[in-house]
């Protein structure tokens, strides 16, 4: 138990090994905005499965660049922008858009397995595709994920205000003349981009965590439209550099902390949200008055209701 114990938490020389993930720290926390961001219009939109569905490509196009020696981080982009084209252009309805999820994904899974079984590198290389690395962002890498960070909050600035509205109410905003056929396969764009750069931290099997979960947590203790992406962003950057550094500590990758740090915050939230929803009932609870039928009802504003009338 206590080899156990040492091999996930295991702090020695961790001064030393904290002076080697600063860039990982820096990518972390621009992760954090981002997936913070992007999440709240990917629950509004209800895309957590398209999340997944682009990861699968993503992981497929970043296994075919360490293949044959290209930049990982660009075949990610580039399997990221093809899956999301593809769900965007052809996915206008729920129904048609998880059926395609549903095959592109089993396709760039099966892609990705193939092109990591032809690989002869390091095995710690292909298991970072799919889980996550902390040390292999470098300088190079952190600038590509700086620049595609810039351009996906750049663009949800832009389409912020019609994003929201075509997400929240999609029959309303296209009579009010919202173009939301257009912003439906533009945000898949920006949710690929955004899938691409989370994997090379991540991973691909589990950046739902970072994507999803925060701004679930957040929608689940308030509706206001400002409170819900911040929070979102503060629980994803929680998430993601708390779980920096706890995988700093151990020879475990930096996936499983980064989501149980999440789901953990997602629970509390969840617990938070309900109790407050029970306060709420309670003290809107009517205490005068009972409805023929038995349940109570009040009679404060009914016409006549001071006056004695029935």
């Amino acid at each position: 138990m206590n080899d156990l114990w040492n091999q996930i938490f295991n702090f020695t020389d961790y001064g030393a090994l904290l002076v080697l993930v600063k860039n990982s720290l820096v990518a972390g926390a621009i992760l954090g905005v981002v997936g913070g961001v992007v999440g709240v219009f990917v629950m509004m939109r209800d895309l957590p499965f398209a999340v997944h569905g682009i990861s699968e490509l993503s992981f497929a196009g970043a296994s075919a660049a360490l293949l044959i020696g290209a930049n990982v981080v660009a075949g990610s982009l580039v399997g990221s922008l093809v899956a999301a084209s593809v769900i965007g252009a052809l996915g206008m309805r729920a129904r048609d858009r998880n059926s395609i999820i549903g095959v592109l994904m089993p396709f760039g899974l099966g892609l990705g397995v193939l092109f990591l079984a032809l690989y002869k590198g390091r095995s710690a290389n292909k298991f970072g595709l799919l889980t996550g690395q902390i040390i292999a962002v470098d300088t190079p890498q952190l600038s590509w994920l700086a620049a595609t960070s810039a351009v996906v909050l750049i663009a949800l600035a832009v389409l912020w205000r019609p994003l929201t509205f075509a997400s929240v109410d999609p029959e309303v905003a296209a009579a009010r003349g919202v173009p939301v056929r257009a912003l439906a396969p533009i945000f898949t764009i920006v949710l690929g981009l955004a899938v691409a750069i989370s994997i090379q931290i991540v991973g691909a099997l589990l950046v739902l965590a970072l994507l999803c979960t925060p701004a679930a947590a957040a929608m689940r203790v308030t509706a206001s439209p400002v409170r819900v992406p911040l929070l979102s962003v503060l629980f994803a950057t929680v998430s993601m550099l708390g779980g920096t550094l706890l995988a700093l500590g151990s020879s475990v990758p930096i996936s499983p902390y980064v989501t149980t740090i999440s789901f953990l915050i997602y629970l509390v939230c969840r617990c938070a949200g309900a109790v407050r929803s029970r306060g709420d009932w309670t003290r809107r609870r009517p205490t005068s008055g009972v409805h023929p039928a038995g349940s109570p009802v009040s009679t404060a504003g009914r016409p006549g209701a001071a006056d004695g009338v029935p």
